[in-house]
């Protein structure tokens, strides 16, 4: 009896957090949503539009900057009007005629994982607190800067210079307004699901005490680029995952106040420059990318970056913080 009684009272638990967590995966993506759905719209309204072509006539004088052909400039604009995969498509139907080395296709990668879907990627940070307008202008200066650095380091030390192979090619999406909808559909079921994971991921590792020891053990390099310990673990699935996923979990904690304006804005800015570091890095190799750009020197010059801005504003007074980087309760 007794045993039985402890069996239902251990069930009983397990609903009741199973409840919880559907709750808060429910709030977490309702939140990601309402930002993202309408910005799907709008960027969709904008490839009809053509906005595409002609960001891609700007960025051409950019791309031979940092050494690559400026037919290349259509590639980054489409990632960053619509994503990497839309980038990696109109890639693909270049390369053919524009072959690369392995040198020019790890500049092209990073400098397209620093920055694309700009526009949903801008809001969820702006939902966070963060300014779209300081945001904007950072990933493309750091994508830029990233291209220009890795270009003159593979030049100087001639690496990398033979020419790149495709290892994967992705199935082309449906080109019917009925085929988009449905992909996108399936796009924020899937968001869901993954939101549902890291909720329960995150309950179980706080209960673990596994978190206690990742921010202990993340604390030095996490606080050289003013991201306090409370938001140490949301940070690590942002990079390890997405922005769009750690950004929806920022957006929770810093609505219900554990974490401080400055923990957010660093924390945001980090994973904007770093994210979904094996997913996204995984994707650009089997462009032909190396791991030296898309990886460590897209980690490195994140942290580097991000460090260089804690310590530039850290002495910059409240007042002057909010008015121009951080905004709370947008």
């Amino acid at each position: 009896m007794t045993s039985r009684s402890s069996h239902t009272t251990t069930l009983r638990k397990l609903l009741q957090a199973a409840r919880k967590a559907l709750k808060e995966a429910l709030d977490v993506s309702f939140i990601l949503f309402r930002v993202m759905v309408p910005v799907i719209i709008v960027v969709k309204f904008l490839q009809e539009a053509g906005a595409v072509g002609v960001l891609a006539s700007i960025l051409s004088p950019v791309m031979r900057v940092v050494g690559l052909p400026g037919e290349m400039g259509l590639v980054w604009a489409t990632a960053l009007v619509t994503n990497l995969y839309g980038g990696i498509a109109v890639f693909l139907s270049l390369a053919p005629e524009t072959p690369l080395t392995v040198a020019q296709v790890t500049v092209l990668a990073s400098m397209m994982l620093v920055a694309h879907a700009m526009l949903i990627e801008l809001r969820v940070a702006q939902k966070a607190g963060v300014r779209m307008r300081f945001l904007g202008t950072a990933r493309l200066v750091s994508a830029f800067l990233l291209g220009l650095l890795l270009h003159l380091i593979y030049s100087v030390t001639g690496t990398l210079q033979g020419p790149s192979r495709l290892l994967w090619k992705p199935t082309p999406p449906g080109g019917s307004l009925q085929s988009w909808a449905l992909g996108q559909l399936r796009n924020l079921v899937m968001i869901f699901v993954i939101v549902l994971v890291l909720v329960i991921l995150m309950k179980a590792l706080r209960r673990l005490g596994v978190t206690r020891l990742l921010n202990r053990a993340l604390r030095p390099v996490l606080t050289s680029m003013g991201i306090g310990e409370s938001a140490a673990t949301i940070t690590l699935v942002g990079m390890l995952l997405g922005l769009s996923y750690g950004g929806g979990l920022i957006i929770k904690e810093a609505r219900s106040g554990r974490l401080s304006s400055r923990d957010v804005f660093f924390s945001v800015s980090l994973m904007a420059l770093a994210h979904a570091v094996i997913e996204d890095t995984l994707l650009m190799t089997s462009l032909g990318a190396n791991l030296s750009g898309v990886l460590f020197g897209r980690v490195l010059f994140a942290w580097l970056m991000t460090a260089a801005l804690a310590r530039l504003l850290s002495r910059v007074p409240e007042r002057i913080f909010d008015r121009w980087f951080y905004r709370p309760g947008t």
